[in-house]
């Protein structure tokens, strides 16, 4: 797939709203998480406009709520807009209390677009494979960075890996299961 300048476009975008995050607990540059779900969604087939959407999928949750949701309708189009409000389980500030925002999500997901649930799998892969990581460099201490702590992330990763489970590539969510699971089993020896 070769893309156009709209690609380009939604990275530099996307790259300039999130400048000066990092990722939770640590001093990697947030655009490392958009940059590797975005990868992730390409390897299992994105379009470009599911591509765009990944490396937009946390622009309104994290980076301006309404203002930020109308500007990329206005740049990248009601297609993406649409990926990335399936994506997006929280359009105010501040975001309401974590399991009722989470569990709102999940519902949401069980009939989001193929589209969303693709974007969606590949940004909660991405999260799990950096958690699985962290994990053994941290051990029980990663779970202070999470807001529902070590019950509450297991509850939220395993319940999207069910409804994920024919809503989105297989090899994608299988990859997330494998990845949770193992999460799991060194949270529980």
């Amino acid at each position: 797939m070769v893309f156009s300048s709209r690609f380009e476009d939604a990275l530099i975008y996307a790259h300039r709203l999130h400048a000066s995050q990092k990722r939770k607990g640590k001093t990697v540059p947030y655009v490392a998480h958009l940059l590797g779900v975005t990868g992730i969604a390409l390897e299992h087939g994105a379009t470009e406009e599911e591509a765009i959407a990944a490396l937009l999928h946390d622009a309104v949750e994290d980076q301006g709520g309404e203002p930020v949701r109308e500007e990329i309708r206005r740049r990248f189009g009601e297609v993406v807009l649409e990926i990335v409000d399936g994506c997006t389980d929280s359009k105010t500030t501040p975001k309401p209390p974590w399991r009722g925002r989470k569990e709102a999500y999940i519902a949401h997901l069980a009939h989001a677009s193929a589209s969303s649930c693709l974007v969606s799998a590949s940004d909660k892969l991405h999260n799990a494979r950096d958690l699985l990581m962290d994990y053994r460099l941290l051990g029980e201490e990663v779970w202070s960075r999470f807001h529902g702590g070590k019950e509450g992330t297991l509850w939220y990763f395993k319940t999207l890996v069910s409804v994920l489970r024919g809503r989105a590539p297989g090899a994608l969510v299988d990859e997330l299961d494998r990845v949770v699971t193992e999460i799991e089993r060194l949270a529980s020896s």
